[in-house]
């Protein structure tokens, strides 16, 4: 199966670029795949031989690359052409970032099969609380840009609320719940001689300024760091692209030396950053999705608190992840709960195990191949019913008309896996009948 990833991708430092890293480093792992990143163009950067073929093509922000990614995409000519998407991914810039929105429709016209990763949705955003002007503007931008995103042929959220959102609001069909992964492919199980010895260490790590500001939890780490002489808080993590300098500020204004702003963490010293961490907070005022800060903390077996944000009250729950909440905005309801857990190395334990039991569920060769799955059921039942690229009509052709136009077209033939499957097999089970290891239902 020939792939193309289209995605930010590191050193870029935009949206999700380390996802889409994580994501191609996985699927480059499968000698039967062959993967091409359609990535953003970073001055100066020499991509790694070792790694996936990367083509870098457009631009954050500029509406002049738009078009020239789907020429892209026609010349390398992939099976499968798949979206790791924020609503930003292409620019901030409004008219700008609802251009790129529209690839993924225009890459199914052209008759590719298009999968789109969506990683939050515009009726979840704090729109006023992220400094947006115009936010009833910007939803119905919003709202129209997610319609066309339904029209790709597969659509994947990583919260289930989402998908609920996406199927009754919306009318959206093919719409998939998949975890969000620990964006590692084997979690570490915590070292404990690494933590509280002597140093206790609170991690707080994101790109802030928007609605992830530490300053709630600078306040409560104050309040209590007379009590606990050997606490030290860590804010890791650069601006916001919209809040260029804030971090800078709030170094000058909270100059300490138990405070520690590391500004921009590279992707090989994250593990540093979290295997002798204590606790990790998430003092966010709303959220845009599943938290990656969260999977992180799970990989490295780490405790977890944050702010009493419904979207990550469903994640604990629907992951199993142990983490304990605090009323939003609330410094002193912070305080205590740091308190009482960094006062308790039995709490603190029975927390750090079970996010690592919970990481060990969601390593990302197992997201990637309920990815795999999907696309070779979805290859198959092609090649039985017809494959349309116009979403707005039924798919009509036969077999054998698709066989007679492949020939014509000189375009490769799919590489099904699933043949011994009849269609009635398809209708009830061949999900199951792909990974028998797996029946988790999530296809």
């Amino acid at each position: 199966m020939k792939i193309c990833l289209v995605t930010a991708f590191p050193p870029s430092r935009g949206g999700l670029s380390e996802y889409g890293f994580h994501i191609a480093r996985e699927l480059q792992q499968n000698p039967l795949l062959s993967l091409t990143v359609l990535a953003d163009v970073v001055p100066d950067v020499h991509d790694d031989q070792n790694g996936p073929s990367v083509v870098r093509c457009w631009t954050f922000n500029d509406p002049k690359t738009a078009g020239k990614r789907l020429q892209v995409i026609r010349k390398i000519d992939r099976d499968v052409v798949g979206f790791n998407l924020l609503f930003t991914t292409f620019g901030h810039k409004p008219l700008t970032a609802f251009r790129g929105l529209t690839l993924p429709l225009l890459t199914r016209v052209a008759g590719y099969y298009t999968h789109v990763t969506l990683h939050h949705l515009v009726d979840f955003i704090d729109l006023e609380g992220a400094g947006i002007r115009f936010p009833r503007l910007y939803r119905a931008a919003g709202a129209v840009a997610t319609k066309m995103l339904l029209l790709s042929n597969s659509l994947s959220v990583l919260m289930p609320a989402y998908r609920s959102i996406l199927i009754k609001k919306y009318g959206g069909g093919n719409v998939h719940f998949r975890t969000h992964g620990i964006l590692a492919q084997s979690p570490e199980y915590p070292d404990f001689s690494r933590r509280n010895n002597p140093e206790q260490r609170i991690v707080a790590f994101g790109k802030w300024g928007t609605y992830k500001r530490p300053e709630v939890l600078i306040d409560a780490f104050q309040s209590i760091a007379n009590k606990l002489p050997h606490l030290k808080l860590i804010i890791a993590g650069g601006d916001h692209p919209r809040t260029m300098g804030y971090i800078a500020s709030l170094a000058r204004k909270y100059e300490s030396a138990r405070i520690e702003f590391t500004g921009y963490v590279p992707e090989e010293k994250i593990a540093d950053l979290f295997r002798s961490a204590s606790v990790a907070v998430m003092p966010y005022s709303s959220a845009t999705g599943a938290s990656g800060v969260a999977h992180l903390a799970c990989a490295y077996g780490v405790p977890i608190i944050s702010s009493d944000i419904p979207d990550f009250a469903h994640m604990a729950e629907e992951e199993s992840m142990a983490i304990e909440f605090y009323r939003t905005g609330d410094s002193q309801a912070l305080a205590d709960k740091l308190v009482s857990l960094l006062g308790s190395r039995e709490r603190q334990k029975a927390m750090a195990i079970q996010n690592f039991s919970a990481a060990l569920r969601m390593t990302m060769p197992s997201v990637v191949r309920q990815y795999l799955r999907w696309f070779e059921l979805s290859q198959h039942k092609h090649t039985m019913n017809g494959f349309s690229r116009f979403p707005f009509r039924p798919s009509w052709r036969s077999l054998s008309s698709k066989a007679a136009s492949a020939r014509r077209s000189g375009r490769p033939s799919w590489n099904w896996t699933l043949q011994e499957c009849s269609p009635k097999e398809l209708s009830v089970g061949a999900v199951s009948k792909l990974d028998p290891s797996d029946r988790s239902g999530r296809a």
